[in-house]
């Protein structure tokens, strides 16, 4: 049964997941667990595999999710466990678009980002099941569509290597919005290499700006489920877009 109380809405079931105190005290200002934006965060699996130490045979070569992020907020309800069975009719898209690159145990994966991730991002209304939230995250996806823009504008993976300003350029002029564009960091002699893609979005799902200014709030939490944690911003010089694991060893 769903109900609304004071204006928040309240999923009923028989063991709440957010009992209303709990939904009450997370709209608070000085909550911890209250965030303002989301990412919707793609990942590129060459990379990943890298950072991994994994050789990952024939890794996938197209963007994949990392996860849909609450920017101030993880780990807000350890009760509410991960069920494959409310994402069933979503596998398909989840095992394509939101693959475990690295694990062949897809689950563990889904499971990390629901409990760290999609826990908090459920006191949004239009998020407050699992199924609601790995769904949204797969439509923003689909709606943004990366690999096909970065095609279409001729930013392909290869040897060569791209200027980061005309990435980012070009993204700008695609979404109208300026996303975060995150580096492994170069070893001696090589050039950064492209990682992740951040796409900020409002809690309506529209696009803004992910280079607004920053408030005195803590910074995103990153996810350390890739080993992606010690990704940086890429410097403003040239990137390396890798095509296969062994070009970029």
């Amino acid at each position: 049964m769903d109900t609304y109380r004071g204006g928040l809405y309240l999923q009923l079931e028989i063991s709440l997941q957010f009992p209303p105190q709990l939904l009450t005290r997370l709209l608070s200002d000085d909550h911890p667990h209250k965030w303002e934006m989301l990412y919707l965060v793609h990942q590129w699996p060459v990379t990943v595999c890298k950072m991994n130490d994994h050789d990952c045979k024939d890794p996938i070569l197209y963007w994949t999710i990392h996860g849909l992020w609450p920017d101030k907020a993880e780990d807000c309800n350890s009760t509410w466990h991960f069920d494959m069975s409310e994402i069933k009719d979503l596998m398909d898209d989840m095992n394509k678009y939101w693959p475990d690159v690295i694990h062949p145990n897809h689950t563990r994966f889904w499971k990390h980002e629901w409990d760290k991730h999609g826990t908090c991002a459920a006191s949004l209304e239009s998020l407050n099941s699992q199924k609601k939230y790995f769904g949204k995250a797969l439509d923003v996806y689909k709606k943004i569509d990366l690999n096909s823009y970065l095609l279409k504008i001729g930013i392909k993976p290869g040897n060569s290597s791209l200027q980061l300003a005309a990435i980012r350029d070009a993204l700008t002029s695609i979404y109208n919005v300026t996303p975060k564009i995150q580096c492994l960091a170069p070893e001696e002699g090589q050039l950064q290499t492209l990682a992740q893609i951040k796409f900020c979005l409002t809690k309506e799902f529209t696009l803004r700006n992910c280079t607004e200014p920053k408030s005195d709030s803590p910074p995103a939490h990153e996810d350390h489920f890739f080993k992606m944690e010690n990704l940086l911003n890429c410097n403003d010089t040239l990137v390396y877009y890798p095509s296969h694991v062994h070009l970029y060893k």
